[in-house]
Parts: C-alpha cells; sequence; structure tokens
C-alpha cells in the first residue's frame, strides 16, 4: 500500500486532486457528481481518479450503481500515516 500511496499522491499529474478526494470522503462519504462539484472538475475526471484510487484499494463504494457512495477501506486507514507524510510533500 505504501508504494500504492507514493505512486497515486506524489508521482502522477493528478495526486493533489487524489489527496483532495481522499481527504473530502474522509469527512464523509460522497458520490463521484459530488466529488466532482466540491473539487470543481468534470464527472469524468473525478470518476478516473476514483477509479485509480478503487484500482489501489484505497477506496470503495456501497449502494447501487447509481448515486454510489465512495468510502476509504480499511487497508488505506491502517496506512493513513503514509498519506500523511506523503501529502506534506505536496
Amino acid at each position: 500500500m505504501e508504494k500504492a500511496l507514493w505512486y497515486l499522491i506524489a508521482g502522477t499529474r493528478g495526486g493533489e486532486n487524489r489527496a483532495r478526494i481522499v481527504r473530502l470522503i474522509d469527512e464523509r462519504p460522497r458520490n463521484a457528481n459530488q466529488l466532482a462539484d466540491e473539487l470543481g472538475v468534470d464527472y469524468n475526471t473525478a470518476r478516473h481518479h476514483l477509479d485509480k484510487l478503487a484500482e489501489h484499494d484505497v477506496v470503495e463504494t456501497g449502494g447501487g450503481e447509481y448515486g454510489k457512495l465512495y468510502f476509504l477501506t480499511d487497508r488505506f486507514e491502517r496506512n493513513r500515516d503514509t498519506f500523511e507524510e506523503i501529502t506534506k510533500h505536496l
């Protein structure tokens, strides 16, 4: 997970938005549309970042297909300190 977080947050152009997504979901679960609105990005951009975060087990979904909510995974929670360390460098 540590390598995945370094790649997702610090190693790509979208890292800052991904970190913002994690912080927003940490406040409360949100769907892709809500995240896009709060980030000020296109819906497809938000979905791209969410798909990458889900692919690396940072976020998971709950609910139905339409309007599904995103949550942080237990695996991410166990590695939160790494995330906090990485975001200090953004």
